[in-house]
């Protein structure tokens, strides 16, 4: 039998894991305010990931215009953020 470290055997379970996307979620949360900025940070209410879908939750009409436009841009930085290219689809609700 192999053996693993603690943080090996963390990151094999949460591979197949249906926690992962929510993992990833708070990763980014703990960073979005350093990708996006104070303002979208401040009227972000939520952030979600579903496979590889991040799904960008606002109230806010002309961020979510904004955001719209910058979907390519928040792709790059959220994959950079996470270290490996998880994000493929920004949806703004």
């Amino acid at each position: 039998m192999g053996e693993y470290s603690l943080g090996d055997a963390m990151k094999k379970f949460l591979e197949g894991s249906r926690i992962k996307g929510g993992i990833q979620a708070l990763q980014i949360e703990d960073v979005w305010e350093q990708i996006m900025g104070k303002t979208v940070a401040r009227y972000t209410q939520k952030l979600q990931i579903f496979g590889d879908k991040l799904i960008i939750t606002t109230d806010v009409a002309p961020l979510k215009n904004e955001l719209k436009y910058q979907k390519d841009k928040i792709i790059q930085r959220v994959n950079e953020a996470l270290g490996k290219n998880v994000i493929k689809e920004v949806l703004i609700q």
